[in-house]
């Protein structure tokens, strides 16, 4: 009988791994893909996520970020936003896999290359594929299997709430820019993103259904940057918005995207789930796993409130053209609201 086992290691079941095991729990993670594994990611971290990252003492290598830029589809209205509290950093997703995989490694975490089928709940602890722990954080991503086999996925409306999906390249081109720039259209975001000395993501985030060469020609500004460098393959995600009943079902547990997301648009999916992970295990520790749902509701409030808020003006054809100029007219307002995220 071990204390946890964590279905996923992907960031978050890995940063639930490293909280545990230090704290004095006998720690298995459970995942069937070979580390690491690359996801469609907008690869910004922000100072928050550096800070816990450096509190696992797990060492990425990226490109230091020093705030945020909207800009419009032309480049004609422009609003920057600095980080007041340390930096962020543009690291590939792959890379932060790595180090997090090798940190839980230094940590003696084991990780069986196995996909958990079937969960079973008894008074005292948690039955998987024949493994039993006192308790089963699932970890296992946005569309989290656990979850829906427990009955904890809730089917948004579609009708008010039309599904996003990411999209997200490569390119060997010179970063321009110490920011994250987040540029607007019509249709679309995308999300550049500052990985190294000669290389750049670009997320795409969209409810319409095209190619990534189509949503891209949305951004006149953002193709003269790029020029004729070629993009990486596409890799996408979604639906983005998922939503769970609960963060917790008796002596499972839920954190990172399996725990519920709204949108990448703000950025925090990666911090969210470190600080959920340092949370959920504080919790265990205390044998209180039914007080980790108020503390995830509290970590995630001010993301799921500006998230929904600019998700509801994004929706509506009047107000989605208004928000980088908001942006620009209030400049105060703008800082605060990324820096109460950062």
């Amino acid at each position: 009988m071990i204390d946890l086992l964590v279905v996923g290691g992907g960031p978050a079941g890995l940063a639930t791994a490293i909280h545990a095991v230090r704290c004095g729990l006998d720690v298995v993670v459970a995942e069937p893909r070979p580390a690491p594994v690359d996801k469609a990611c907008g690869e910004g971290l922000m100072p928050a996520a550096v800070r816990a990252l450096r509190a696992l003492d797990v060492q990425v290598a990226g490109q230091a970020l020093r705030g945020i830029r909207y800009v419009d589809a032309t480049g004609s209205r422009r609003a920057e936003a600095v980080f007041r509290t340390g930096h962020g950093l543009g690291a590939r997703r792959t890379l932060l896999h790595e180090a997090l995989t090798a940190r839980a490694a230094e940590l003696g975490v084991p990780v069986v290359p196995h996909r958990v089928r079937q969960v079973s709940q008894h008074d005292t602890h948690v039955s998987a594929d024949g493994m039993n722990a006192r308790y089963l954080v699932a970890a296992d991503g946005l569309h989290s299997p656990t979850r829906r086999a427990l009955g904890l996925t809730v089917r948004p409306d579609a009708r008010r709430h039309p599904p996003r999906y990411g999209l997200r390249r490569h390119y060997a081109v010179e970063p321009w820019s110490d920011l994250v720039e987040v540029h607007w259209s019509a249709e679309c975001e995308a999300y550049v993103t500052p990985l190294g000395p000669r290389q750049i993501g670009v997320a795409l985030l969209t409810s319409h259904q095209a190619p990534y060469e189509a949503q891209l020609a949305n951004f006149p500004l953002l193709l003269s940057h790029l020029g004729t460098a070629d993009g990486t393959p596409v890799r996408g995600a979604g639906p983005l918005r998922q939503q769970a009943r609960s963060r917790v079902a008796g002596r499972v547990l839920f954190v990172g995207d399996a725990a519920g997301y709204v949108d990448a648009l703000t950025g925090e999916g990666l911090t969210l789930a470190l600080a959920s992970a340092e949370a959920l295990v504080r919790c265990l520790r205390e044998d209180r796993p039914e007080a980790y749902e108020h503390a995830w509701c509290r970590l995630s409030r001010a993301y799921r409130l500006l998230t929904t808020s600019l998700l509801w003006a994004r929706s509506r054809p009047r107000l989605a053209p208004l928000i980088t100029p908001a942006a620009v007219r209030f400049p105060g307002l703008f800082q605060r609201a990324v820096n109460l995220l950062a």
